[in-house]
């Protein structure tokens, strides 16, 4: 007579899941709840601590470092006429690419160096030119002002060399925390741009933990906002070119008045005006100090189409970028304009970027 199987053990307390156990279903989303808590904390210390540069740079890096190397590549094949380029092509093409993206910067900047050894040399001229300029016309100030009110002005260059002086000293903490700042974000472009050039080139790796897929999504995502993002600008600096060189070109003539070195202007304008918002505000400053070189009137004049430039920014950047990433208006001039009033400039080239990502993580999401 065959033996009943003996009654399975009831599960002990060492058997039972513990309360802390979580499902798979909630283990991937509490995953995928800690990839965009990674990705916000890493973006706010971004801002909190001056790295936009850094940041842009690395995606500028990336970006520029596959194009290049998808034509390097390319270029490779064609010379040995093959159609399929080797990995050996691909190996090249990578090495030129980020070898280009890393030392262009260095070359353009040794470049600049030797050529304006002879402005170093002229300035305290410049200087005294300047400086002279400046007391001629504060002199033809004093004659046509009140007497009362024409007391208040300096009455020469030594005056006025005092005035500037005492000023720069009074600054000069001011002046050196600046310069530092801008030394810092110098370093961290460039670091940042060998971050995104060393990124694009290294070898793909097949396994990857369940965390490290979510942010290679959410990194993914963001290069794709930081790619239509840098197409929009494009069309906004080609925009600001032309209303650079209408106004120089034209605009000036018309009432008698003529900027040297229009060509330069304008094509740095161009270069300038890549860079979201900031970029257009430092051309058009240039534009105002070459003016006033040539008279108070053209400085007054530049100075009005600088307003004017950073004002229909907002209203330019907004339309095109958001026509680029799907975007209303509407709500990208008040991420702008909330992003200024919070993180101040960095906020206003950071604005589109980040609500382009924002955006696109709500519409995979399936949330908008």
């Amino acid at each position: 007579m065959a033996q009943r199987p003996a009654p399975a053990p009831a599960p002990s307390a060492q058997t039972e899941p513990t309360p802390t156990t979580l499902p798979p279903r909630a283990l991937n989303q509490s995953i995928v709840v800690a990839s965009y808590l990674l990705v916000a904390a890493v973006l706010l210390l971004v801002m909190w601590r001056g790295l936009l540069p850094g940041l842009l740079c690395v995606c500028l890096g990336f970006l520029l470092t596959r194009a290049l190397t998808g034509w390097f590549t390319a270029g490779l094949g064609r010379i040995q006429r093959q159609t399929t380029p080797s990995a050996t092509h691909l190996r090249v093409g990578q090495v030129t690419a980020a070898g280009l993206v890393m030392l262009l910067p260095l070359a353009l900047l040794a470049l600049g160096l030797t050529h304006s050894r002879g402005y170093l040399v002229s300035a305290p001229q410049q200087y005294q030119e300047l400086l002279t300029y400046m007391a001629r016309t504060v002199l033809e100030l004093r004659l046509k002002l009140p007497a009362d009110m024409a007391a208040h002005l300096p009455e020469g260059v030594a005056d006025i060399q005092r005035i500037i002086a005492s000023y720069l000293g009074a600054k000069a903490g001011a002046l050196a925390m600046a310069g530092r700042a801008w030394l810092a974000g110098v370093l961290f472009a460039y670091v940042g741009l060998l971050i995104g050039a060393l990124a694009a080139v290294r070898p793909p790796v097949l396994a990857r933990g369940p965390l490290a897929q979510q942010l290679k999504l959410r990194i993914t995502l963001f290069g794709e906002a930081f790619r239509q993002i840098v197409a929009a600008q494009f069309w906004i600096a080609a925009f600001n070119t032309l209303l650079t060189a209408l106004f120089l070109l034209f605009v000036l003539p018309i009432w008698g008045l003529q900027l040297p070195y229009t060509p330069v202007l304008i094509t740095f304008t161009f270069v300038a005006g890549l860079v979201p918002i900031v970029g257009n505000l430092v051309c058009n400053v240039v534009i105002t100090i070459v003016g006033l070189s040539v008279s108070p009137l053209a400085a007054a004049a530049c100075l009005g189409f600088l307003i004017l430039i950073h004002k229909a920014e907002y209203v330019i950047n907004a339309k095109v970028v958001g026509r680029r990433t799907q975007m209303g208006v509407w709500e990208l001039l008040s991420v702008m304009f909330v992003a200024e009033a919070v993180f101040g400039p960095a906020g206003l080239v950071a604005a589109p970027l980040f609500y382009a990502y924002l955006k696109k993580e709500l519409v995979a999401a399936r949330l908008v």
